[in-house]
């Protein structure tokens, strides 16, 4: 199976980007989990994939989403993460994993992944990504209630944050700066493709109760236009280009 789909578009000053977009696991590989997880957030990002693709549409940008289920192996995570390939998460055991050929599921899922990644990137030299992703309501086991609609993550550049974050919040949205958790302690696929290259760039993190239904992805793919050109202007306006 290939590890992503990949959008065309005619604007080139954004790339979006989803790495949890699929809960797919490849035919050879048996997870030994209830099929029915593979509809929980542990294996997907519900409704991140769906909100790129509408975006992409509106911006006419290229976007990139993976196809292979976090389950299987953690795009957004680096190759010596613990959690690359997961044991456990959120309470659930993932057997299948327990005697996995870790190297060989890198090679086959991560290394292309993010050499396609890399490659678009310098191809076409974006002047700012936007990373979709959505998180739970609450966690999971006795978790605490998470109050954020929506969340803007980074790490050391706040070039895009820091507007973005002000932007969501003129618009009376909750909005948590790096919250639910931090970019500064996850934010793997930006620092490598992004930050690392001198491209500003967010992880937008979407509370996955406002984007479960058709109503919802459009109306967030519509507010994640305006924030575009916004930032697009914004960054233009303070010089700050790819370059």
């Amino acid at each position: 199976m290939s590890v992503a789909e990949v959008l065309a578009g005619g604007a080139q000053d954004v790339l979006l980007l989803c790495d949890h977009a699929s809960n797919a696991v490849p035919a050879d590989i048996d997870l030994g989990v209830d099929p029915a997880l593979l509809d929980l957030h542990i294996a997907i990002d519900i409704g991140a994939a769906e909100v790129t693709r509408a975006l992409a549409a509106r911006l006419d940008a290229p976007a990139i989403l993976a196809t292979v289920s976090r389950l299987v192996i953690d795009l957004h995570r680096e190759p010596d993460h613990a959690g690359l390939i997961p044991h456990r998460t959120d309470g659930h055991w993932i057997p299948g994993n327990d005697a996995v050929d870790r190297a060989a599921r890198i090679a086959r899922f991560h290394a292309p992944y993010h050499r396609l990644l890399r490659n678009e990137v310098r191809r076409q030299r974006p002047a700012l990504i936007l990373s979709i992703h959505s998180f739970t309501p609450c966690l999971e086991h006795g978790g605490t209630p998470r109050p954020w609609e929506v969340g803007v993550l980074y790490n050391r550049d706040a070039r895009a944050a820091r507007p973005a974050v002000d932007w969501f919040r003129a618009q009376g949205l909750v909005t948590g700066d790096n919250e639910p958790y931090s970019g500064r302690l996850l934010n793997a696929t930006l620092n490598r493709h992004a930050e690392a290259q001198g491209i500003p760039s967010i992880a937008i993190e979407i509370r996955n109760d406002l984007i479960r239904d058709p109503a919802g992805v459009t109306r967030w793919a519509e507010r994640l236009h305006a924030l575009a050109l916004f930032l697009r202007n914004t960054l233009a306006q303070k010089g700050v280009l790819a370059t």
